[in-house]
């Protein structure tokens, strides 16, 4: 049977449903075992208390915010090719912000507690911000959906869409903050964490919609306007340069400083794992590679842009690593201009080495947003629907 435009292969569905289905019983079950037997399964301690888990779980949150940019060109700022894809844009961002809090959640140690964050709250806390920016999301998006989706509803769409918007940059800006002001430790405590955040969640957030975007078309047989591609190819390379701009700049404005240049180094030339993650998996591998395959003469095909935004996706993974395990790996400076040691390890840099249930919890949030995804594709119409009548941009291309 072949699949059409908003039905497809009921077979294939359940296949795929299932395959997500697996793959979130496996983190359950890892969070399980994690709860039942303690985090000593897992690769962290008391030194590295955000391992792989938290590594999933931010890049989900952070791209979630981004991939609602497609929708907000279309709607905003009126790109009709871009409005095209604005539900499945929003279908996306519930469906990643959905996983990205599973793995938080479940990482707790003690998930049933969230009760408590719900009803207490210290609001000198970037965490505590964060429980309303979450909540605010979901409503928001969901809001903006029923605009985008019911025609009675479709005068609304706009100013849903900038609410929407708004939104989704201040709860970027929140996550940024968790870490821009977190100022024990040398990594992190930087203004220029929120700016990097927002344009890595409109980089990544892109990124994850090409591929689905790929994914869904080639399920309904069809190929995507090239003129959409080509622009929406064209807007991957500016935001990954943006990162990547912003990245160096985070990391010579750390070096600046004298008593961070003893961690720059650590993270830069000789940490081991993580500057070769760094230069290796997102410099070359996650970011000039996928600029290359994006702006060479005659690029910009589909095998292009989709190849280029699963480099980008990789890349996402090893700079959100080397970001918030190798900064917490570098001792932290309790009493500056003093050596400490102990029988503990302070001053010493600490080891980590994720285990196989931090990984299945990460992949386990993966599953809930496929998992949502492949349902609301299958319950609704989220297919781009092109208009065969737009003409070309004759702009910029973004």
């Amino acid at each position: 049977m072949r699949a059409t435009l908003d039905r497809p292969d009921a077979r294939r569905f359940w296949a795929l449903a299932a395959a997500g289905a697996a793959v979130v019983l496996a983190g359950l079950y890892a969070a399980h075992t994690m709860e039942v037997r303690g985090h000593v399964v897992t690769g962290m301690d008391n030194r590295i208390v955000w391992g792989m888990p938290h590594v999933f779980a931010i890049f989900m949150i952070v791209a979630a915010s981004g991939v609602l940019n497609v929708a907000s060109v279309g709607s905003v700022f009126g790109h009709a090719a871009y409005k095209a894809r604005a539900p499945l844009s929003g279908l996306l961002c519930l469906a990643l912000l959905a996983g990205g809090l599973f793995v938080l959640m479940l990482d707790l140690g003690r998930p049933e507690r969230i009760v408590v964050a719900a009803t207490h709250y210290n609001f000198r806390s970037v965490f505590a911000w964060n429980v309303f920016l979450y909540t605010g999301m979901f409503t928001i998006v969901a809001v903006y959906l029923w605009t985008l989706m019911e025609r009675r509803m479709a005068p609304w769409s706009k100013p849903a869409g900038i609410a929407a918007f708004a939104w989704r940059i201040i709860l970027t800006s929140g996550t940024g903050s968790i870490f821009a002001f977190l100022v024990a430790r040398q990594a992190y405590g930087s203004a220029l964490l929120i700016p990097q955040f927002l344009a890595m969640s409109f980089a990544w957030g892109l990124a994850v919609f090409l591929v689905v975007q790929a994914a869904m078309y080639a399920w309904a047989g069809r190929v995507p306007p090239p003129e959409v591609l080509r622009r929406m190819g064209n807007l991957l390379g500016l935001f990954v340069v943006t990162v990547l701009f912003l990245t160096a700049a985070s990391h010579l404005v750390n070096a600046y400083f004298a008593k961070n240049v003893a961690f720059e180094r650590f993270i830069l030339v000789d940490g081991g794992v993580y500057p070769a993650l760094f230069w290796g998996a997102y410099v070359v591998a996650g970011s000039l590679v996928p600029l290359a395959l994006l702006w060479r003469p005659g690029a910009l095909g589909t095998r292009d842009v989709v190849s280029a935004a699963m480099l980008v996706l990789a890349g996402a993974f090893a700079l959100l690593y080397v970001f918030i395990v190798g900064g917490q790996a570098w001792p932290l400076d309790i009493f500056p201009g003093y050596a400490t040691t102990s029988s503990y390890g302070d001053g010493t840099i600490a080891p980590y080495t994720p285990s196989r249930w931090e990984l299945a919890l990460g992949a386990g949030g993966l599953g809930v947003a496929f998992l949502t995804t492949v349902a609301g594709v299958r319950a609704l119409r989220f297919m781009p629907r092109d208009d065969p009548s737009i003409a070309p941009a004759t702009g910029p291309t973004a």
